[in-house]
């Protein structure tokens, strides 16, 4: 039996069809289920029991000897809420009890970390575990990422096997329910159809001209392939980043989307609003070496590839993974 936790979120519910499609259906789903936008990203998929957050741990307590697997992709991930309270709640002391009872009942656990733990880029983007204590991410949200992976790496008593993935900047199916969080080429695709142009943030530093602000853009198919690849091969414990490698200017993104909806490039910038501005990356680049070297050898998906399967394949069809 395997845990999902965020199962009716973007990741956990392309996590979910691909471990379907792996043949594994006796999965155990997660989330808050309330809310109505994300029903359609469970619909059709196949699961042994489903389990609201806030009563998991009790069942976790009830049936942990059946758990073969979690992987614990349930977070609040809004990068704009500024209440440290809601954060430390889901994210912080949430995970910390998963951890707890994976590492007691000697269960494998992967869970979500997450780029934004990186902050500016100060120390780089490197996974590794000495740098951890000295990251300084820019909002509420990675502070509560970081602040697990900085407690969980204290740990004496851990899981058999663990890894915490440090995600870039994911896009793809499923992520209709995000608004305003939702990627860049969601919102790309819907300017286009309503307007036939994209609106890209303008650049506020002088080292950086508009639109080629860089990150690292990974597509969600690819993250489940790297946690498929975990959960069977389980090298050694640790953070890995998820990211592609290499980074791209979010004018190739907007060009990439053009591209795919058959259409020329026409592009303006905007001002960077105000309320994020100070906490903005102007660049983002996983460095996959420790991924590569625990021997994931599977080419990553070019943006120009994952932009074409996705506007092509779901947005113009609104469909689901």
């Amino acid at each position: 039996m395997i845990v999902l936790t965020g199962t009716a979120g973007f990741i956990g519910s392309v996590v979910l069809q691909r471990l379907n499609l792996e043949g594994f259906n006796e999965v155990v789903i997660v989330d808050d289920f309330s809310r109505k936008a994300k029903e359609n990203n469970v619909k059709g998929k196949k699961y042994l029991a489903k389990t609201d957050r806030d009563d998991f741990f009790q069942w976790f307590d009830e049936h942990a000897g059946e758990v073969e697997q979690v992987i614990h992709l349930g977070a609040r991930t809004d990068t704009t809420e500024f209440d440290v309270n809601i954060f430390n709640r889901l994210n912080l002391e949430y995970s910390k009890q998963v951890w707890l009872r994976c590492a007691e009942h000697k269960i494998p656990l992967i869970y979500a970390s997450s780029a934004a733990t990186y902050g500016a880029g100060e120390f780089g983007y490197d996974d590794n575990h000495g740098i951890v204590e000295k990251l300084k991410p820019l909002n509420a949200y990675g502070n509560s990422k970081n602040d697990f992976d900085k407690w969980m790496l204290k740990q004496e008593k851990q899981p058999p096997f663990w890894a915490g993935l440090k995600f870039f900047n994911v896009y793809g199916p499923n992520e209709y329910h995000k608004g305003r969080m939702a990627s860049v080429i969601l919102h790309a695709f819907h300017q286009i159809q309503e307007s036939g142009k994209v609106r890209l943030f303008r650049s506020h530093r002088p080292d950086f001209k508009d639109g080629e602000q860089l990150r690292d853009f990974v597509y969600v198919k690819d993250l489940a392939d790297v946690i498929l690849f975990l959960m069977h091969h389980r090298p050694k414990s640790g953070l890995y980043n998820l990211g592609t490698g290499k980074a791209r200017t979010f004018l190739d993104l907007a060009k990439a989307v053009f591209a795919a909806m058959d259409k020329g490039p026409v592009i303006e910038f905007i001002d960077t609003p105000e309320d994020i501005r100070d906490k903005y990356q102007y660049f983002t680049e996983a460095n996959m070496k420790k991924l590569r070297a625990a021997g994931y050898d599977k080419p990553f998906t070019s943006l120009e590839a994952g932009v074409e399967d996705y506007v092509r394949g779901y947005l113009t069809k609104g469909k689901y993974f």
